[in-house]
């Protein structure tokens, strides 16, 4: 098998996504009340297997950044306790949202009951996340 071909099928053709989202709803067929499915079942299936519902259940990493830092080796030896390392960001800056290490969205913190959380203030537009992906 050529390898090329193996890597180039690893990562969904940005075009054939943006197909996918412009065509949500219009590639779903309704048929009349009176007509039966159960001829139409193959057809069917075969139809909604391009929406995008059989992605519905597949597991992503979000992650929020509050900031960046670099910092030397022997700095990184000398961390315990107490340690504060300065981020590249200043308070009240908004915190970045990535999902599957891509910026998505950018927000602000909340605590929602015990655990912190973040409200979305950003969004990245959908033409922008595509472009991400290539």
């Amino acid at each position: 098998m050529d390898t090329d071909n193996i890597q180039n099928n690893a990562k969904p053709d940005p075009d054939e996504i943006k197909e996918l989202l412009d065509s949500d709803e219009m590639d779903t067929p309704t048929l009349p009340e009176d007509q039966d499915t159960s001829q139409h079942s193959a057809p069917l299936s075969s139809q909604r297997q391009r929406g995008l519902e059989f992605l519905y259940d597949v597991s992503l990493q979000i992650s929020v950044e509050v900031g960046r830092s670099k910092i030397l080796l022997k700095d990184l030896l000398k961390m315990g306790e107490g340690y504060v390392i300065e981020l590249d960001k200043l308070a009240g800056e908004p915190l970045d949202l990535y999902v599957n290490s891509k910026l998505i969205a950018k927000g602000e913190a909340v605590m929602v009951g015990d655990k912190f959380g973040i409200r979305l203030t950003e969004v990245v537009s959908p033409s922008d996340r595509i472009e991400q992906l290539g």
